[in-house]
């Protein structure tokens, strides 16, 4: 079964205008089976596979010359050395567009090769698994209260839809895979079981603000060995560390990031829920369902082809807002609630409109888990699976 993915648009669009496209995002996400279905004529290969990987680090030019372009070359993070031969062939056929579809897992050292190579030559589109607008599109039918639970458990692992897997079984075998591929590769670690502890620590603390030094003494290692897994983390898509709005606004304000994984059946799974009746009685429900709509705010500006710009604030006082997204010098709001009847001014709502102005934010929302939109009192009440309000921006 194919699910249609939101991002093909800005991916055509992409590989319309430059001669290389990377489609970057953690393993399992739909990188590949995308770029297959979107460019039936371009020929693929994988660069996870051993001989490849070393035949293209150590022969480029005669890799290309084995699998000219047009072509998808998959994790191509295992042979860096590749991409100046790349670099050579775009700029022996500058006025094509298409030639070289790229996808990588590693985003870090993935993004410093291509700036040192392809600068100037080269589209990046960031691919995350399903939103909740590409399920419920694949399912045909609205996602009420009910369903949002379960997609929140379930995650959006393409594969886990499209074969009706069964989500914990998948989970325990993308951990296994990930500790063994990535994990020992990129960090040499030594005992999985502490590197498993702290991914289950993490997924406890999704939502919260990020503390090395606490998460260190839990999972019993130094804060810097701690710092080092968490950019591996952030660097293969599985968390995004959500930085705090604090410009211009002149007061004491928190100046640490939020930790935030990009999947919840994966933060669910290892936070040890199984199930949409379990969460709806865990107090991680609350966390969870923040954690869901930040992915859902990542991926709504992904569509659009847009960075995502995405901060939360909070003073020393108390006052806070999930989200705050900038618009120039103003500043949309939004507030994550499952509450069927959620407030329609939080505090910190209040707080942001005193130091900027009213003229300052564009416009207050508040985000719940049933379909539709409408405005009260000048707050907008709307779901996360369109998310109406950013398309103003």
């Amino acid at each position: 079964m194919w699910i249609k993915r939101d991002l093909l648009s800005v991916l055509r669009r992409t590989t319309a205008e430059r001669p290389a496209v990377v489609v970057t995002g953690s393993r399992q996400v739909g990188k590949s089976s995308l770029l297959e279905h979107s460019f039936p004529d371009h020929r693929r290969i994988a660069l996870d596979l051993p001989a490849l990987a070393d035949e293209a680090e150590s022969s480029g030019e005669q890799f290309l010359e084995r699998y000219p372009p047009p072509v998808i070359i998959d994790e191509i993070q295992y042979a860096p050395r590749l991409l100046r031969h790349i670099k050579a062939a775009i700029d022996a056929r500058r006025a094509e567009s298409g030639l070289f579809l790229l996808t990588g897992s590693q985003k870090f050292a993935l993004m410093e090769g291509i700036a040192e190579s392809l600068a100037g030559r080269v589209g990046i589109v960031e691919m995350h698994s399903l939103s909740l607008h590409e399920i419920e599109t694949a399912q045909g039918r609205p996602l009420d209260r009910a369903r949002v639970l379960d997609a929140i458990v379930t995650g959006g692992y393409p594969e886990i839809h499209a074969r009706a897997l069964e989500p914990q079984r998948f989970y325990a075998d993308y951990v296994a895979t990930y500790l063994e591929r990535d994990v020992r590769q990129a960090l040499a670690v030594r005992n999985l079981r502490d590197f498993d502890r702290f991914l289950r620590l993490c997924a406890l603390r999704s939502g919260q603000i990020l503390s090395h030094t606490s998460l260190a003494g839990d999972v019993g290692l130094a804060p810097n060995t701690i710092r080092s897994w968490m950019s591996v983390l952030e660097a293969s898509g599985i968390v995004m560390l959500l930085p705090p709005y604090y410009r211009n606004l002149g007061k004491r304000l928190v100046k640490t990031p939020k930790l935030y994984f990009m999947d919840t059946g994966l933060c669910c799974f290892l936070a040890g829920i199984d199930s949409p009746e379990t969460l709806a009685k865990s107090a991680l429900l609350g966390p969870l369902w923040e954690t869901l709509v930040l992915g859902q705010l990542v991926r709504t500006l992904a569509r659009a082809g847009r960075r995502p710009d995405v901060y939360f604030y909070r003073d020393y006082y108390g006052a806070e807002v999930d989200f705050v997204i900038p618009v120039g010098e103003k500043l949309r709001l939004y507030e994550c609630k499952w509450a069927e009847s959620p407030p329609l001014r939080p505090r910190g709502f209040a707080e942001l409109e005193r130091l900027l102005g009213q003229d300052g934010v564009v416009s207050r929302s508040i985000l719940v888990p049933e379909r539709g939109h409408r405005e009260v009192d000048g707050t907008i009440i709307e779901d996360c699976v369109e998310i109406h309000s950013l398309a103003k921006s």
